[in-house]
């Protein structure tokens, strides 16, 4: 044995020095694209449109309030200044304000412009204002509807990647400090990039640290002897060590959900360290030797800890049947994780452990009387109250189900951004004084002969603009009609209410060799090359993934009763669309892989146990917490979108854990010649108390995610919480009762 351990230490000190190093090449990301549905029709006409035109989150607002108003001369100066600035930094492509705008202006010399401001002359100010506060092209796009905000519009470079969103940002934030502007808010997609990667670092170091926090104190408390606890300890730690230079070596890059690995890999590691040693010093303190009580441990235990992590990382790969990116990643690093988790302590805390003697390891007295105790009482409950037990999981059971059907997929993206943080603010910011962050795209296709800046065309596009901009939703809309509105105002002497699209052909002709001039550049990203396709571009605001969905639809009937098939159709799209079917994709990647994780783990149970009562009474109590979490959405009104939806597997693949170690111990008594009575008995006291502090631990362990700032993290810690302490109910309440129920006696 001890060349045994010498060799094992050895290794793992090995494996632990290179997993350190890979452990520090490790990647983070975040790009929206990632979280697009893997084969969707939608996202495959999505990806065509864009290479048409371009990515419809390719830009960046910056936007500077004034309390007292925009129109002060210096501000002005200063602001106009920092558009033209902003224009020389890496990855932007255009800058514009309303500082850089002019009007055209038709006149008998030509075409002019008019300065949409007149900076340098003030006495003007208070007409600019005016006629921009009534300007729809501008009002919740540069400028909010009370004049105290302007805003610098960018143009980013397309798949700005991570190093240059960190750049952008901090160029950004490095000029801007150079004027005298009271505030600013930004918003764009290299924005989200920079601060959601920034989050998930923080978040990965706070929860491994919290957590590690929180297990080194049960732990301290379980042993109160240095050499188990340092034991327990070490385990722990190598396996988070070995896990993440794992994800390093292997080159996955950690994205938005990375935060639960440290507590997924602590508490997944201390469950297996509790039930190894609970099980080593219980055969110790039969009189066994320490050779005979590690043995035995290996043979028992070994045996219940390595199903478990097969059903635990089965439960994890479930969710490789989502077709959302990152979340098949997480299902796919945890269930690795639950593996390494397992190998470390079967072979390198079992090594350590054979070298201690019990008052080595955990201090007795009555904390394990205290155990004693309460699963005796426990069993006796069982044993006594079955009605009892059978009414109250029913009755939980039906208000679970009824919780279930309340469930909605309404998610907003406000819900999903760090609490308390100036991402966070900035995005409120827009939602409230301009036209939020949601992209939705018109795809525009001329039929038969017509080109899409035919007259004909742009008039079944303007119609539906018109209809867009009766919505409340939607503030911002703009397409290649916006180029002939401004050119039929500079031609009618620059009034406001001849803003609008020319009512004659005979005038649309006459415009049309003003267009390409008018439209500086524009038009190439309104109008595609072959000139069939255009698009409209609009924002609605985040009042979540549901009601957007119904508003589309409501777009979509109007389109079909209001628009001309034979001159123009329309297709929505737009990189919101396409991240709203998330919600859909959860729902539907939920059932399909919690349904094989199901079948698979009765397989394994058929071939353990070879009994189909056995297989029932060990499926029963884990669907139970997956009824009981579902229920929770309901009541809690917490909407089902991809972050949450990984709680379910989390849920499944943890509390089969305990349902294993139960019926394994169960199953060996059997084996061992006792009756079903006094196998029932004996498994509550040598295993109910280590379930029991398993429990305990991955409560608190998952509880620890209300530090997060992440609301989908704080979600899944909370929710996780509550239900593992029906898996514990279900285990020690409901599965005596069903072998007493199904088992012939």
């Amino acid at each position: 044995m001890r060349k045994i351990r010498i060799v094992t230490i050895s290794i793992f000190t090995l494996l632990t020095i290179a997993s350190v190093f890979f452990a520090t090449q490790l990647k983070f990301t975040f790009d929206f694209d990632q979280f697009f549905p893997v084969g969707d029709p939608d996202l495959a006409f999505f990806k065509e449109f864009t290479a048409d035109f371009e990515n419809d989150a390719n830009f960046m607002l910056i936007a500077i309030p004034r309390k007292e108003g925009v129109f002060e001369q210096k501000f002005l100066e200063e602001f106009h200044d920092f558009t033209l600035k902003t224009r020389q930094l890496d990855n932007i492509t255009e800058s514009q304000s309303l500082t850089k705008f002019a009007y055209p202006l038709k006149t008998p010399f030509g075409i002019t412009t008019v300065p949409a401001i007149h900076i340098d002359q003030p006495e003007k100010y208070e007409k600019d204002r005016q006629r921009l506060l009534n300007d729809e092209r501008f009002v919740y796009n540069l400028i909010d509807s009370t004049a105290t905000t302007l805003v610098v519009a960018l143009k980013t470079a397309d798949k700005v990647d991570l190093p240059s969103a960190d750049k952008l940002v901090a160029d950004l934030d490095s000029l801007i400090q150079l004027y005298n502007f009271e505030d600013y808010h930004y918003l764009g997609q290299a924005y989200f990039q920079s601060e959601l990667v920034k989050m998930q670092q923080e978040e990965v170091l706070l929860s491994a640290v919290i957590s590690g926090l929180l297990v080194s104190l049960v732990i301290f408390f379980l042993y109160r002897r240095p050499y188990g606890i340092a034991i327990a300890l070490v385990s722990i730690a190598l396996g988070m060590i070995l896990f993440l230079g794992f994800l390093g070596a292997t080159g996955r890059e950690l994205s938005v959900m990375s935060a639960l690995y440290p507590v997924l890999m602590i508490i997944v590691g201390t469950s297996d360290v509790v039930h190894i040693m609970s099980k080593y010093i219980d055969e110790l303190r039969k009189g066994l030797t320490r050779k005979a009580a590690i043995t035995v441990t290996i043979k028992e235990i070994g045996l219940a800890t390595l199903l478990t992590s097969i059903t635990t990382a089965i439960g994890f790969a479930s969710l490789l049947t989502s077709r959302i990116g990152p979340i098949k990643d997480f299902g796919i690093n945890a269930a690795f994780g639950v593996v390494i988790a397992y190998l470390t302590v079967i072979f390198f805390t079992t090594a350590l452990l054979s070298m201690f003697k019990t008052d080595q390891l955990i201090k007795l007295g009555r904390n394990n009387e205290f155990w004693e105790n309460l699963m005796e009482r426990t069993y006796q409950f069982t044993l006594k109250r079955p009605t009892r037990i059978v009414i109250g999981s029913l009755v939980v059971a039906a208000l679970s189900f009824y919780g279930i059907s309340t469930i909605t997929t309404n998610y907003q993206l406000e819900n999903n951004l760090p609490i308390g943080k100036k991402i966070t603010k900035d995005f409120k910011f827009f939602e409230k004084q301009f036209a939020g962050y949601r992209p939705v795209e018109f795809g525009v296709f001329a039929q038969g002969d017509y080109k899409a800046t035919d007259f004909e065309v742009l008039q079944e596009i303007d119609k539906v603009e018109q209809y867009l901009k009766t919505i409340p939703y939607i503030k911002s809309v703009n397409s290649v009609t916006t180029v002939y509105k401004s050119i039929n105002q500079a031609y009618k002497r620059n009034k406001q209410s001849e803003y609008k699209m020319p009512e004659k052909e005979k005038d649309f002709k006459k415009y049309e060799r003003f267009a390409a001039r008018m439209a500086d550049g524009s038009a190439d990203i309104l109008v595609s090359k072959d000139g069939k396709k255009a698009r409209i571009t609009t924002k609605i605001l985040d009042i979540g993934a549901d009601s957007i969905k119904a508003v589309g639809d409501r777009i979509d009937t109007w389109i079909v009763q209001n628009t001309n098939p034979e001159i123009a159709t329309f297709k929505k799209t737009g990189s919101g669309i396409i991240l709203d079917k998330n919600a859909l994709y959860a729902r539907e990647s939920l059932l399909e892989g919690l349904g094989i994780a199901v079948i698979i783990i009765s397989v394994l149970m058929a071939i353990l146990f070879k009994n189909w009562r056995m297989v029932l009474i060990s499926l029963v109590p884990n669907v139970f917490p997956l009824v009981f979490a579902g229920g929770l959405l309901g009541f809690l009104g917490i909407e089902l979108e991809a972050g949450v939806a990984i709680l379910f597997a989390i849920v499944f693949g943890i509390a089969v854990d305990d349902t294993i170690h139960f019926l394994s111990k169960f199953k060996l008594t059997r084996d061992k010649g006792l009756s079903i009575e006094e196998s029932i008995h004996v498994t509550f006291l040598e295993t109910g108390k280590a379930i029991c502090l398993t429990s305990i631990i991955l409560f608190f362990g998952f509880l620890i995610m209300l530090f997060s700032v992440n609301p989908p993290s704080v979600t899944v810690g909370l929710m996780i919480s509550v239900t593992l302490f029906t898996a514990l109910f279900s285990d020690l309440l409901i599965i005596p009762v069903l072998i007493r129920w199904l088992m012939v006696k």
